[in-house]
């Protein structure tokens, strides 16, 4: 994750420490480096999550959810729901296949 100037690495890191906050991560790192991706491409970008919005033609609180990593609380956003995110922001949605070894 990237530190925005509000101090989430250190947040992060401290809660990394402890055992059952590690493996939770673990568990749905996908799910967060996706959401931390999202937002921070977004921020490059210049788009204000109201844009996207409109852009998606959805809400504001939908966007702000797909930057969110939930964990298992929510399911996971739909491939079509990130290409048109990706398409709001001006972006290509490419998803990979990488050998574990």
């Amino acid at each position: 994750m990237r530190d925005n100037g509000t101090g989430d690495d250190k947040l992060r890191d401290k809660a990394l420490k402890s055992p059952a906050v590690l493996a939770e991560y673990e568990q749905f790192k996908l799910e967060y480096e996706l959401a931390e991706q999202l937002k921070s491409m977004r921020l490059k970008m210049h788009f204000s999550q109201e844009v996207v919005a409109q852009k998606m033609h959805s809400s504001k609180s939908a966007v702000s959810r797909l930057e969110a990593a939930k964990g298992g609380l929510k399911h996971s956003p739909s491939i079509s729901t990130l290409k048109r995110y990706a398409d709001a922001i001006g972006c290509i949605l490419e998803i990979k296949l990488k050998p574990s070894i």
